[in-house]
């Protein structure tokens, strides 16, 4: 899976980096989101509580986001490369 995902920075580089950023960004999100309305937390201590829950719980998804970014990259670019004032990849 490690050779796959490189593979995947190599050949889309930035449109890569971004779909996995957001992937990541997005389920870290709601997992704060999931465990802040499920626990009421009071005080500073307590939200970053929340956070790192969010964070560690994120962390278990990982192989989860690395197929969905192998799986998605492609699609992205190819959406990417149609929007106009795109020139189109040289074949390679």
């Amino acid at each position: 899976m490690r050779r796959t995902l490189s593979r995947i920075f190599t050949e889309y580089g930035p449109i890569a980096v971004a779909v996995y950023l957001t992937i990541f960004v997005s389920v870290l999100g709601a997992c704060w989101a999931a465990i802040s309305m499920g626990w009421q937390p009071t005080g500073i201590g307590a939200n970053v509580g929340a956070f790192t829950a969010a964070y560690l719980a994120t962390k278990v998804t990982q192989p989860v986001r690395i197929a969905a970014t192998v799986a998605v990259t492609p699609l992205v670019a190819r959406a990417v490369s149609r929007l106009p004032g795109r020139t189109p990849p040289a074949p390679g």
